[in-house]
């Protein structure tokens, strides 16, 4: 075969493969996606004809608006990212017969949980959320704008000063630890609810973003974390055995006052605590033989006048945690 006709079949072999290909790329132009017939045409713009008042812009101030990320709904489908698709509900009321966004998230005609939940959870599967699933939160039929506020500049849920507030409407007994003496500053906007808890899930209890209430007290009160030469067994095994995290009216979130506290476990019968704590022994002036004993109960004073070391010692000399 000569050059030429080599030449002429490869030039011919070209132009077909650009006919194809040119072909197949104004197939695709013309061709709408699936589904996109269900679309309102102009996306956002349809929609703030009608929703063009506060609270419904005030998400035009937020990530979830912004146009020039394509990870954002304001990049993809706008509004019916997250409410589905509904021209049906744009050209309904254009033409007086009202329907309902595929997905409504607050009112009388909400949608199912699971809808709800299911249109966040389309881009919010992050590792803060992989136990969302089996959580206390999902199992107690809440759904994501039970907390969170989206139509609105700054969602208050994630706002330091004002997450508490949100919290505290179901979680009325913290809300009332919390006004209490002595209490971590949830209020205040110092500690926040998703500084100890994940809201979303966790692997530990009650929320817990650690395994353990003291791992995860100890992202904190590192001082505390030991390993210590000298170990206070409660203290290693549960910080709640003498401390309330919300509020308590003693002083440094304690359960009770502090000799109280530490004769729940050092009793007169089990130890030589008996002086300050136990029975006869307790009591202001009680004689025994030519000895007068003095309670540390009655005279208020505290067993940390003495055993200053209570969260545990290195010193080689800090056996009974004096110092």
């Amino acid at each position: 075969m000569s050059a030429n006709r080599i030449i002429s079949y490869a030039f011919a072999l070209l132009i077909c493969a650009m006919g194809i290909g040119f072909g197949s790329s104004a197939f695709a132009a013309a061709a709408p996606a699936a589904g996109d017939g269900l679309y309102s045409e102009k996306g956002t713009a349809t929609c703030v004809q009608c929703h063009n008042e506060a609270p419904a812009t005030d998400i035009l101030k937020t990530p979830h608006a912004m146009k020039g990320d394509a990870h954002a709904p304001g990049g993809q489908k706008g509004c019916e990212s997250c409410h589905g698709p509904s021209n049906s509900h744009a050209a309904g009321f254009a033409a007086g017969k009202p329907a309902l966004p595929a997905v409504v998230f607050n009112g009388p005609n909400a949608s199912p949980i699971e809808v709800r939940n299911g249109a966040c959870l389309t881009c919010h599967q992050d590792a803060k959320r992989m136990n969302w699933h089996d959580s206390q939160h999902k199992n107690a039929n809440l759904a994501c704008v039970s907390c969170h506020t989206l139509h609105a500049a700054k969602d208050p849920v994630m706002v330091r000063t004002t997450q508490a507030a949100k919290c505290f409407t179901c979680h009325a007994q913290q809300r009332a630890e919390s006004f209490q003496f002595s209490h971590h500053p949830m209020r205040e906007g110092k500690v926040i609810c998703a500084d100890c808890h994940n809201p979303h899930g966790s692997a530990g209890p009650k929320l817990l973003k650690e395994f353990t209430v003291n791992q995860t007290c100890y992202t904190c009160h590192a001082d505390k974390r030991g390993p210590m030469l000298w170990e206070h067994q409660p203290v290693r095994e549960n910080c709640l055995n003498c401390h309330t995290p919300h509020g308590s009216n003693e002083a440094r979130l304690m359960k009770e006052r502090m000799n109280f506290m530490c004769s729940t476990c050092h009793s007169a019968t089990g130890n030589n605590s008996g002086g300050a704590f136990g029975g006869a022994h307790a009591l202001v002036g009680n004689l025994q033989g030519s000895a007068t004993f003095s309670s540390a109960l009655a005279n208020n004073r505290t067993c940390l006048n003495c055993h200053s070391q209570v969260h545990g010692s290195n010193n080689p000399g800090g056996t009974f945690f004096f110092r």
